[in-house]
Order: structure tokens, then C-alpha cells, then sequence
């Protein structure tokens, strides 16, 4: 078998770590081992943290939907049952755009949605 000499890409792979890690602090942006052991752990917080960002949005639209529901006597629960009731397809993220942009808008859509909680099933 022959020899395998491993110098240009074992540079080549120490450049790469080295450079995703420019902007760390102290030892983790100059040591390759400190640097690489950094990267490991940033990237699972970045993989962690796609996954929070989702929750957290979603969990933000849900107080925005709940106070603007509150502003037309109804609690979210209420608000999100009427809506399926009176069957407005309307995800979360687009009820708190409203909420927040088209108040008129958005009490017409709570109105439509005591409608439907109030009339008999």
C-alpha cells in the first residue's frame, strides 16, 4: 500500500475550522483544539435552537391572540374553539398579524367566532 502524505489536507481542514471559529473569544478562535471543540458545541446549540425559535414564536403569536381576544370579551381558548366552529382556516401566525395590524379586522373575525360558539350544534 502506499504512502499517503496528509499535509496540504490536514492544513487545509485546520484553515477551515479556524475560520468558521474567527470571532470567538480568546484560545477559541487561535487553538485548532479549543477551536474545534467550540464549533461542536455551537453547532448543537444552533441545531437546539432552530428547533426553540419555533416554540418561542409560536408561543408569542398565542399572547398576542389571546390579548387582542380579551379586548372582545372572549379568552383564547374560546376564541380558537369559535374559529374552528365557524371554520376560519386562519393559522396562529396570521390571526397575531392581525391582531397587531387590523384591529377592525380582527373583531370582525371574533365576532363571527361568538357566532358559532353561541349557536346550538
Amino acid at each position: 500500500m502506499p504512502r499517503v502524505k496528509r499535509s496540504v489536507h490536514a492544513r487545509k481542514k485546520r484553515r477551515k475550522v479556524l475560520g468558521e471559529a474567527k470571532g470567538y473569544w480568546g484560545q477559541k478562535s487561535i487553538s485548532y483544539r479549543k477551536a474545534k471543540e467550540q464549533l461542536l458545541k455551537s453547532d448543537s446549540y444552533a441545531y437546539r435552537d432552530r428547533r426553540n425559535r419555533k416554540r418561542a414564536f409560536r408561543r408569542l403569536w398565542i399572547m398576542r391572540i389571546n390579548a387582542a381576544a380579551r379586548t372582545q370579551g372572549l379568552s383564547y381558548n374560546q376564541f380558537i374553539a369559535g374559529c374552528k366552529k365557524a371554520d376560519i382556516q386562519l393559522d396562529r401566525k396570521v390571526l397575531a398579524d392581525i391582531a397587531v395590524h387590523d384591529p377592525t379586522a380582527f373583531a370582525n373575525i371574533a365576532e363571527r367566532a361568538k357566532e358559532a360558539l353561541d349557536a346550538p350544534s
